[in-house]
């Protein structure tokens, strides 16, 4: 499959916040086949930027601690509207490898929608792709829920797409729809969906769905799944490898021809504080080698993109943003397999 996404070339060199000092070239021209994602979160809020706390819950920068956040970001409770926050965001992703971000979005006119402009214009600047995560449709029955995406989806081509930092493939701009958004609506609804959404925007669209389901993946531009937790939970990373190592390749022929294939990956993941049900689906870090484990298969299986879950989604304990716990030790392993996988490209 010939794929080609937008994406500047340059020479990056890692030296934010006890990064491993690495340069490389990310690319050979703007036209790129391979992606590194990272799903990104721009709800994060606190008082002295958005007047109130928004997702962090009882802070206490003295002891390092967030009621509902498994580890502490290195910079503290931060707001995903201070500029200066988004653009280091940005420019340590791209250091680090990284060639987008995948930014969860909750509609119109939400406070992750009025965070994108933001991050697109810090990401124009540092050569940094931008897509959205499509997270729920509004809407009480099929017909408005279908009437909401369509909506929806035309409002994200009209206000953000033509911006030079978002993310196309051949030409078009590309949006990932998430499982819980996606299983709102039948295969046959989604089918709809798109061909309405293409006849109002003559400049097209790249939908990747969350599934691998044929059903849905026949009517989508590209097959992904965000979370992996539930078959690496409990493993150690030589049963990790051996999962990856047969469950990958498989992941990406699911996408079938001509369309976009990913491979996710996951430093670990640990929900335990958000109150959440047990048992919980926890993957443990091993001291960074379960993301190592699971960087080596991916290249092995070489997907079109590797998403890694996440940039920030401390809640759920699967950030690669810098903590006091783990540093930075995500960030350079990222740059390392970042140089490989990239190198690699078709």
């Amino acid at each position: 499959m010939l794929r080609r996404v937008s994406s500047s070339s340059s020479l990056f060199t890692v030296v934010a916040f006890g990064l491993l000092v690495l340069s490389f070239d990310t690319g050979q021209s703007a036209e790129t086949r391979r992606q590194i994602l990272a799903f990104y979160y721009g709800w994060w809020g606190n008082p002295q930027v958005s007047r109130e706390w928004r997702h962090w819950q009882d802070v206490d920068p003295e002891k390092h601690r967030i009621g509902n956040s498994t580890d502490f970001p290195a910079f503290g409770a931060y707001d995903s509207h201070d500029p200066a926050i988004v653009d280091r965001e940005v420019a340590t992703a791209r250091a680090a490898g990284i060639t987008g971000f995948i930014a969860s979005w909750w509609g119109q006119d939400s406070f992750e929608d009025r965070g994108v402009p933001l991050l697109l214009d810090a990401a124009a600047k540092h050569g940094l792709a931008v897509s959205a995560y499509y997270e729920k449709i509004g809407g009480e029955d099929a017909a408005s829920r279908k009437a909401a995406a369509i909506a929806d989806l035309t409002y994200l081509l009209a206000r953000y797409t033509q911006h030079k930092a978002w993310l196309r493939a051949d030409g078009k701009p590309v949006v990932f729809v998430y499982g819980r958004a996606l299983h709102q609506l039948s295969p046959a609804e989604w089918q709809e969906v798109i061909a309405q959404v293409r006849r109002d925007n003559p400049g097209g669209v790249a939908l990747v769905a969350d599934a691998l389901d044929p059903k849905y993946v026949g009517v989508f531009d590209g097959a992904s799944t965000y979370n992996i937790t539930g078959q690496t939970q409990h493993k150690t990373p030589p049963q990790i490898r051996d999962w990856a190592h047969v469950a990958y390749p498989k992941i990406v022929a699911a996408a079938g021809p001509s369309k976009i294939s990913t491979i996710t990956v996951i430093p670990g993941y640990d929900d335990r504080a958000v109150g959440r049900p047990p048992p919980r689906p926890v993957t443990d870090r091993w001291g960074g080698e379960t993301y190592r484990v699971l960087w080596q298969e991916a290249v092995a299986a070489a997907p079109d993109y590797v998403l890694i879950t996440s940039w920030n989604e401390w809640h759920e304990g699967s950030e690669i943003e810098p903590s006091v716990e783990y540093g930075s030790v995500m960030l350079n392993d990222t740059a390392a397999f970042a140089h490989q996988f990239l190198a690699g490209r078709k």
